[in-house]
């Protein structure tokens, strides 16, 4: 029985919930385990899985595979692509009925059946739909939506998340990740249309309509011959002559396939890690499946190249989009990895170098590279000193993509932008990170500087000696409790009092200058207070500008359970001493952590190496 009136409403709202989901729901695994955690009484897990719904968002969904609409699931997905079709014929029907939706999956679990569970969906009510017959990277689809000109794009995946995980990605027409209103109005659309119709389930379909094709060749076909029109025929002649060997790892995902034809295309020379080749939603030999990770995520490349002799590593993610570098110093052995502002740097060279190969003539004013606020500033000094444009945007390629094509719009070229989380875009042809493109990049300039006599390394070391050093220390604690990260950051907004910021760290040893909040839209920096760059008030991101230059933003994570901190330390190039650099920039990190933060009062859990 019930203690009170309130309880009997709950446990009634919970008992709809289960009745609902299992008329719902017509996977067998998903019902059996729901009507295992009945069997036991788990009522507090049951409201935690029924009473919440993982809502869509700029990266649309991603969250753990289970039962319940709080979680990744045949349900959930048949009411997203119900909800996303009913968005879609309102924003645009005439689009889709003529060019319809392109599709791709990976080779994580569910992924092949997700993406044919939303072809269904799109089909059954009359739509064409570019269904790719094989796993494909992520940046396929962005290309394939400016290819044929889609409605939108839908990519399963959950890029470098654990094995457990499952996401889905969504598109606009532009070609771009969606950004806000558009996340909020399809989230609208599909609690509007929850109850799942026969029809979405019944995939069989499939293999009778008229209105499914595979994009796969055409579009393999024509990525290739982008990326061979791209490269200087020189870059082509060149990376065959030096003969470069590299190695490369899939990290058990998509991207060896399409490597492999990219690399014959430009002349590369490389060896795959054998045991990472295969998909393998189990990702068996790596902790996590994220070269961003570093070392622990390496060692097999590590083993690999030691064993050919080969000096530079080549590693994507399981979506291939993103793409790791690592390079063997020739004198100590010793293997750098290079971090996402390091690769940033050298991208950044790399592409204007190329630009003025292949334009001599043409001014830079109409030139713009772009990265975001939370990455290295470097191409904001290159910038300054090249006479390119830079700007910078909010965290993710959903803002970097979309104010690529704005400025292309305005009849600007936009040759290169990045995030220090290893994502590169090295041209428009995709507008969204590329690890595939990026790879083609990052080994034809090795090659070239190898060609040289130089070293990755020797050239970032050049860099920053013409344009100062620009040292980073990224990092991020794991937290799983929302409240106390909300409480942390309420925290920092009211830290001398009521909507006060901190002004200074260490005694005033280095005082604040500027702090920019972009979930309430406050900046000190601008006459009136109010954030030049968009509001993103679902997440936490704050900035602060140091006297001596230090930048520091700490933000949440939109897909993960973590407080991420960014911090950058740039110097005159009349500053030579290194350490002395790192010196300050360790102790500002560590004393910003340890009075912003509060690892040890929260219990948070730092990044393990």
């Amino acid at each position: 029985m019930c203690n009170a009136s309130t309880d009997c409403e709950k446990v009634a709202i919970l008992n709809a919930k289960i009745a609902e989901w299992l008329a719902w729901d017509k996977n067998e695994s998903t019902t059996a385990a729901l009507r295992d955690l009945v069997a036991q009484k788990k009522t507090e897990e049951l409201s935690r899985i029924l009473l919440n719904r993982i809502a869509f968002g700029t990266a649309g969904l991603r969250g753990r595979m289970a039962v319940g609409y709080a979680c990744m699931n045949d349900l959930v997905i048949v009411q997203t692509g119900q909800g996303l079709l009913k968005y879609l014929e309102e924003a645009n029907q005439d689009l889709l009925r003529t060019n319809g939706i392109v599709i791709g999956y990976d080779g994580r679990y569910n992924s092949k059946r997700w993406a044919e569970i939303t072809a269904t969906i799109m089909a059954n009510a009359g739509y064409p739909v570019k269904l790719f017959g094989q796993m494909v990277p992520t940046p396929f689809i962005p290309f394939s939506v400016k290819k044929y000109g889609c409605a939108s794009g839908i990519m399963i995946t959950a890029s470098h998340n654990p094995k457990d995980d499952n996401g889905y990605k969504a598109y606009g027409p532009n070609g771009a990740q969606i950004i806000p209103p558009v996340d909020a109005n399809i989230q609208k659309s599909i609690l509007q249309n929850l109850e799942p119709l026969d029809t979405s389930w019944n995939t069989s379909m499939l293999a009778k309509t008229d209105l499914l094709n595979d994009p796969l060749d055409e579009v393999l076909e024509d990525y290739v011959n982008i990326i061979k029109d791209a490269i200087l025929p020189e870059h082509r002649e060149l990376n065959e002559r030096v003969n470069l060997l590299f190695t490369y790892t899939a990290m058990h995902g998509v991207g060896f396939r399409y490597i492999q034809r990219v690399f014959e295309a430009i002349g590369i020379k490389f060896v795959p890690v054998s045991e990472q080749i295969e998909p393998d939603p189990e990702f068996p030999t790596v902790k996590f499946p994220n070269p961003e990770e570093g070392k622990s995520s390496l060692d097999l490349s590590f083993k690999t190249a030691n064993q050919n002799d080969s000096p530079v590593i080549i590693a994507n993610d399981p979506d291939a989009d993103r793409l790791a570098v690592a390079e063997k110093d020739p004198k100590s052995g010793e293997w750098k990895i290079f971090t996402g502002n390091e690769l940033g740097a050298l991208f950044g060279w790399w592409m204007l170098h190329c630009f003025r190969k292949k334009y001599p003539d043409e001014p830079l004013d109409r030139v713009y590279m772009i990265s975001s606020t939370v990455s290295s500033m470097i191409l904001r000094t290159m910038s300054k000193q090249e006479g390119f444009n830079y700007v910078d945007t909010l965290t993710g390629f959903k803002w970097i993509g979309n104010k690529a094509l704005d400025l292309e719009k305005e009849g600007n070229k936009v040759i290169f932008c990045f995030e220090e989380a290893i994502g590169f875009m090295c041209s428009t042809d995709v507008i969204d990170k590329d690890g595939i493109t990026a790879a083609f990049q990052a080994t034809t300039m090795a090659s070239y500087l190898y060609s040289e006599n130089k070293t990755l390394s020797d050239k970032l070391a050049e860099i920053y000696s013409t344009y100062g050093q620009h040292v980073s220390c990224n990092s991020y604690y794991i937290c799983h409790d929302p409240k106390i990260i909300k409480m942390i950051f309420d925290r920092i907004r009211n830290f001398n009092g009521e909507n006060t910021y901190p002004q200074e760290i260490l005694n005033n040893k280095y005082p604040i200058t500027s702090v920019r909040d972009l979930t309430t839209g406050f900046d000190s920096s601008q006459p009136d207070n109010k954030a030049i760059l968009p509001v993103s008030s679902d997440s936490q991101m704050i900035t602060f500008n140091f006297s001596n230059g230090l930048i520091c933003t700490l933000r949440t994570s939109g897909t993960e359970p973590k407080i991420k901190y960014y911090t950058e330390l740039c110097a005159s190039p009349d500053i030579r001493d290194e350490s002395a650099i790192q010196a300050t920039l360790q102790e500002l990190v560590a004393a910003i952590c340890e009075d912003f933060l509060q690892p040890k009062l929260h219990n948070l859990i730092p990044k393990s190496d």
